[in-house]
C-alpha cells in the first residue's frame, strides 16, 4: 500500500507565490511518473505538470512559465512551484504517482488534494 501526503496549499494574493508537496510512503518498487492535476468547482479534473523518471516535464499551456515541477526521489516527494499565481489558478490541487509494484505492475495513486484559493 501507497500512502501519499500532500501539503503547501493555502489562500495567496494574485501575482503570489505557492510551493506544493507531495511525499510517497509504503512498500513499492519504484516510483516511475509524478505529477499535479487540480480541479475547479465545475470543471473537470485538469493535468497541471508532469515529470517522468527521467526527468522530462509537461506542462499544461496556461502554467507555462509560471510553474515549475521537480523530484526528489531520495525523499520519494514531488514539488510544484508556482508563481506570478491568477485567480483562475484557484482549485483543489491532487499530486499522482505511477508506482512500480514488486509484482511488476504499476499503479496509480492519488493525494488527498490541497485547496489553492487566489484572491485579492
Amino acid at each position: 500500500q501507497v500512502q501519499l501526503v500532500e501539503s503547501g496549499g493555502g489562500l495567496v494574493q494574485p501575482g503570489g507565490s505557492l510551493r506544493l508537496s507531495c511525499a510517497a510512503s509504503g512498500n513499492f518498487f519504484s516510483i516511475n511518473g509524478m505529477g499535479w492535476y487540480r480541479q475547479a468547482p465545475g470543471k473537470q479534473r485538469e493535468l497541471v505538470a508532469s515529470i517522468t523518471s527521467g526527468l522530462s516535464t509537461n506542462y499544461a499551456d496556461s502554467v507555462k512559465g509560471r510553474f515549475t515541477i521537480s523530484r526528489d526521489n531520495a525523499k520519494k516527494t514531488v514539488y510544484l512551484q508556482m508563481n506570478s499565481l491568477k485567480p483562475e489558478d484557484t482549485a483543489v490541487y491532487y499530486c499522482n504517482l505511477k508506482v512500480g509494484g514488486w509484482d511488476s505492475y504499476e499503479y496509480d495513486y492519488w493525494g488527498q488534494g490541497t485547496q489553492v484559493t487566489v484572491s485579492s
